[in-house]
């Protein structure tokens, strides 16, 4: 109570004092004599290049509370998260109708987040640590490796070599949450930075807004510490980092003998090393390495899982620009993981790109990697940016994606299920993945409309299915025997109708489809149609902000059925921000149309039963949410 006392008092405090500058991240200023020039600046950008996606920019993150990755895609058209289950708190992307095993995870271009890691890496990434995130549509490039089946999301964090000084984030909301992220760069001497990240958490109360005698979500304590460093030579640049992440999640019945309990600890280190060879025809080399050690002990009623797991990736790269018009990139790579087995897998792989100036971009890749497991495999991919005129802008994207499976590991939430569990044999999962985009800039009543519609197709070969239909007592982690794709369409504009507030309404439909039990079927607990709008508002001189998103969510097939489906609901957020030279406040509330998913939990009287269910999961399991938050910068601007 305390807290919310003092975030409260500095609010209402707050509106009363004058800014004295502009918040410079913001508006771009250039001043020449008594002339200034203010120009918005985006919270997203499209890519400039041949791939087909956008960088979601601190502008963006800041329009909702953003506490950490799983929160910040509110405000965006292309990506959605959904809790897997009542009882864990894990979460999941959607990319491409598809689930986020399926998207590429970076950090600052590095493989990250795999195994028992991903249903809640959403939860490891703080928002106030991330720069910027940038998200990649279809078959990425092959760069990065050949796990990328629907897109890859790479996260920036805060840099070393930023303005000295430190920041600090408070948050607390009405679900007893409580967060403070704080951020420090010290410039040391010469080209030698360094930068510690914290972060801490608490969930200290346990709710049971339905009353079905289950706490609403589990009380999290998360412990998050990493420290950078980097060295900025004319000739040579390095990075490198060290992180820790303790956490323990707890849930289940609230008085009663049912209880989930989930206890890790993650280690992880990376180091870059690039060598310029020549800066007018950017010709480098670089070395990339990182490694995590992630150990979880988990128990679901009378069920444990426990998994001590590690993983290692290392990468060398060279690449130039032979001339303005023709760049080469190649390189070969490592990457082992120790799960529940051991998979060593070294590769190797080219890129070209030709860019012919704005009209036409043309990138070329192939990689090979041979598994100790799943032996040699070729993964091809292409991506075509052509642009006849300044008003339109066509992309072609068609490539093959690999994938290999932890089917228990990645699911072990399903454990909290009263079914039985079988695990069938992973195979490696195989998948084409071909999209089309256009994006078109119309001059309409003195402004810019911006339009963008994209088809997806991914048609799997081999996949791993989560197959809650065969049979009504059990759920299954089986092999596709069949056929599986995914069709996507998406539209999307964009309108200043005012001055200062943008507009922006998006559609989307998914058509996702695989073979459950020898029969064709729509992918069970995902909205087959989403709508989405969002207003932002933030008149001159960018004291305030005002931001308001609705999505309307659409209907979907509930496993065990053909026909029965969960309802179409809405959802409501919106956040007021206030500016301040050094300070900023912001005020907001998630799901103001209050709308839970009835029963979320089935069984909740015998949860020892083979019919107890918290993890079909197809719509929010909270209610309305409000918020309140605090930034200080400390020697730094906003």
């Amino acid at each position: 109570m305390k807290l919310w006392f003092c975030l409260i008092c500095c609010l209402v405090t707050g509106l009363t004092v004058e800014a004295q500058v502009l918040n410079p991240d913001t508006l771009l200023q250039d001043s020449l004599g008594d002339v200034t020039i203010r120009s918005r600046r985006p919270g997203t950008l499209r890519l400039g290049g041949a791939e087909n996606g956008f960088n979601i920019g601190r502008e963006e993150l800041f329009r909702a509370a953003c506490c950490n990755l799983g929160e910040s895609f509110t405000t965006n058209p292309s990506v959605d998260v959904n809790y897997s289950d009542a009882t864990t708190g894990a979460r999941q992307i959607r990319l491409l109708g598809l689930s986020g095993t399926y998207v590429q995870m970076l950090t600052e271009q590095l493989p990250d987040f795999r195994g028992s890691a991903l249903p809640y890496a959403l939860s490891y990434v703080p928002g106030p640590w991330m720069q910027s995130i940038q998200v990649s549509k279809g078959a990425s490039s092959v760069r990065n490796g050949y796990e990328s089946l629907t897109g890859q999301i790479n996260i920036e964090y805060l840099k070393p070599e930023q303005e000295e000084g430190a920041s600090l984030n408070l948050y607390g909301n009405t679900k007893s949450r409580v967060e403070a992220n704080a951020d420090a760069n010290i410039h040391i001497r010469g080209k030698v930075n360094t930068e510690l990240l914290a972060h801490y958490e608490d969930d200290f109360m346990q709710m049971d807004g339905n009353h079905d005698g289950f706490v609403d979500q589990p009380s999290v304590r998360q412990v998050n510490v990493q420290n950078r460093w980097d060295y900025l030579g004319q000739k040579y640049i390095f990075h490198a980092g060290l992180g820790l992440i303790d956490e323990k999640r707890k849930g289940g019945q609230k008085h009663g003998d049912y209880k989930i309990g989930l206890e890790t600890r993650r280690y992880e280190a990376y180091m870059k090393h690039a060598f310029v060879l020549n800066r007018d025809h950017g010709t480098n080399v670089a070395l990339m390495a990182s490694g995590s050690i992630h150990r979880l002990d988990a128990s679901f009623g009378h069920k444990t899982y426990n998994a001590d797991e590690r993983n290692g990736y290392m990468q060398l790269m060279f690449e130039t620009n032979f001339t303005e018009r023709h760049n080469l990139s190649a390189g070969l790579s490592l990457n082992h993981d120790d799960m529940e087995d051991r998979e060593t897998t070294p590769g190797i792989y080219a890129q070209y790109t030709l860019n012919l100036g704005p009209k036409l971009t043309a990138m070329a890749g192939l990689r090979a990697d041979h598994s100790n497991l799943y032996g040699t495999f070729v993964t091809p991919r292409a991506h075509i940016k052509y642009a006849p005129a300044d008003l339109v802008t066509l992309r072609l994207s068609a490539g093959k994606g690999y994938r290999s499976p932890h089917p228990l590991a990645e699911n072990h939430f399903l454990l909290a299920s009263g079914r039985r569990l079988i695990v069938e044999a992973p195979q490696q999962e195989e998948a084409w993945n071909t999209g089309l985009s256009a994006a078109f800039y119309i001059p309409l009543w003195g402004k810019t409309l911006k339009l963008n519609a994209e088809y997806y197709y991914t048609h799997f070969l081999h996949q791993t299915l989560i197959d809650y239909d065969s049979d009504p007592m059990e759920i299954r982690l089986t092999q596709l025997h069949g056929r599986s794709y995914s069709h996507t369409f998406q539209v999307d504009a964009s309108y200043p109708i005012i001055d200062d507030m943008d507009l922006t309404l998006a559609y989307r439909l998914n058509d996702v489809r695989a073979t459950y039990g020898g029969q064709l079927l729509e992918r069970p607990l995902q909205s087959r149609w989403k709508g989405l709008a969002t207003l932002a508002y933030k008149p001159s001189p960018g004291l305030w902000q005002f931001d308001v998103t609705c999505q309307l969510n659409g209907s979907g097939r509930l496993p065990g059925t053909t026909s029965e489906r969960f309802p179409v609901y809405p959802q409501l957020s919106a956040q007021v921000t206030r500016w301040f030279r050094h300070v900023s406040i912001y005020l907001g509330g998630e799901n103001l149309t209050n709308y839970r998913q009835p029963h979320p939990i089935i069984g909740t009287d015998r949860p020892w039963s083979t019919d107890f269910e918290p993890t079909m999961i197809w719509g929010p399991v909270h209610g309305i949410t409000a918020y309140v938050g605090l930034r200080v910068n400390l020697g730094k601007r906003m």
